[in-house]
């Protein structure tokens, strides 16, 4: 048995300071020794402060396993986790109270991109976490239980605990945790698989991807639940809120970061420093698009080795494009330059009722290396895309999620048998092969490596 510890009235701030919130002005966010804080502006609250509303069980599982269950049994494995999690999790004083078992308290929503912020009290040798989209996990753990340094406990909580040995964000960057008996305050900031956090106003994860424990080949899904994981000893939250964050806030955040030595290879205006056969393209609202029914392909004057690529892309229902890799200024993108990573709507074939091959689909390195999908913004918004080319390594990028990290010398089958002659080339120009819609391109910059 657990013995419950009553703690006596305690205060803590939170500071957040984060580029793209609305703290980054540099509001302090002041927490109530109650704990019964009204969520601040554009927030919500994940616990009422009175019972388990809006909350299920769940357990350390993959989330894209259980959407991809029959509905019955999915429904009745929710049902198994949360009778588990009522047993052990109560509201208390406006507190979300566990003793240390049961499953994990779950949220019924699933969330995409993020802004929360929690509190959180425990005792010594508890273990504990926060998943984001049901993957583990933020650590929250002992700093002082010394059989477990071995593990990292003495650097702290709020790292990236799962993520693979040596990997960003794995450990903490600063310790961090206060004392048992007083209040941690959590900021976490999550877009695509980027992750920030802050414990008790304290960065200790900055911009890291978080790995998918479930299958590290795979990214993270792009939406699953809030859990608040348990095992070993009682904890208490508070003050849960959550700030749902859109495409374009999205895109801030993740164009705020790694930004230097980038140079814009675009004047908003015209084709200055472009080629190619640019009439079939147009500026509109500073960004360059492909007019209806013209194609081709347009490229930078200046030719490009290693180099890191960011841009923002912006797709019509059925959109197709390409971004073309150390194209050599004439002949087929797809073909005869390193590669063309494809740019085309993730609802394609809903769209235009065309099957296509997985390596096909956008951010495949075309006809030879597959891409993961669903992770671009709804049509009609911009999307956030950054390729990095080092030697016959390719990474792409998509609002924050890693969807694509191939290395083309080793690729022997192709789409439909047809050799990629320009796969091995190390050097070319930048651009994009048009094919008749009016795909949107802005804010383009490279980074020669």
């Amino acid at each position: 048995m657990i013995e419950t510890v009553r703690w006596g009235s305690l205060c803590s701030t939170l500071m957040l300071f984060v580029a793209g919130s609305q703290f980054a002005s540099g509001a302090d966010m002041a927490f109530p020794t109650s704990g019964a804080m009204k969520p601040p502006r554009g927030f919500t609250a994940l616990f009422n402060g009175k019972d388990l509303t809006g909350w299920r069980g769940g357990d350390t599982f993959d989330h894209r396993k259980l959407l991809a269950m029959p509905a019955e049994q999915r429904e009745a494995q929710i049902a198994k986790w949360t009778d588990t999690m009522k047993a052990h999790w109560r509201a208390e004083n406006n507190e979300l109270v566990n003793d240390g078992q049961g499953a994990y308290a779950t949220t019924e929503k699933d969330y995409g991109d993020f802004e929360l912020i929690l509190q959180y009290k425990t005792v010594p040798k508890a273990d504990s976490g926060i998943y984001l989209r049901g993957c583990p996990q933020v650590q929250i753990w002992d700093y002082t239980e010394k059989e477990k340094f071995p593990l990292g406990a003495d650097k702290g909580s709020g790292g990236l605990w799962n993520n693979s040995p040596g990997a960003p964000g794995k450990d903490p960057l600063v310790l961090a945790d206060k004392p048992f008996g007083q209040w941690n305050g959590v900021h976490v900031i999550m877009v695509g698989a980027r992750v920030s956090v802050w414990l008790n106003s304290k960065l200790v994860v900055d911009h890291a991807l978080l790995e998918n424990y479930y299958d590290r080949k795979t990214p993270v899904p792009p939406k699953g639940p809030i859990q608040l994981q348990t095992h070993g000893g009682e904890i208490s939250w508070r003050n849960l809120f959550i700030r749902e964050i859109g495409s374009e806030e999205a895109n801030k955040i993740l164009a705020s970061h790694g930004n230097k030595g980038f140079q814009s290879v675009f004047n908003g205006r015209d084709f200055t420093g472009w080629a190619g056969p640019t009439d079939n393209y147009e500026v509109v609202g500073g960004a360059i698009q492909c007019r209806p029914q013209k194609g081709g392909t347009i490229y930078t004057t200046g030719e490009y080795t290693d180099f890191m690529a960011r841009l923002q892309i912006k797709l019509p229902p059925g959109g197709n494009n390409g971004l073309a890799i150390r194209f050599p200024g004439e002949g087929d993108t797809a073909y005869g330059g390193m590669c063309e990573l494809q740019v085309l709507d993730d609802n394609y074939e809903k769209a235009t009722g065309e099957k296509i091959d997985p390596r096909q689909a956008h951010g495949s390195a075309y006809g030879m290396v597959a891409a993961a999908r669903g992770y671009q913004h709804p049509i009609g918004q911009w999307n956030f895309e950054e390729v990095t080319i080092k030697g016959s390594k390719i990474k792409v990028e998509l609002n924050g999620t890693v969807i694509l990290d191939c290395d083309l010398s080793t690729v022997t089958e192709f789409m439909g048998g047809n050799a990629h002659p320009g796969k091995d080339r190390t050097k070319g120009y930048f651009g994009f092969a048009g094919h008749n819609d009016p795909v949107a391109f802005r804010s383009i910059e490279i980074k020669p490596l």
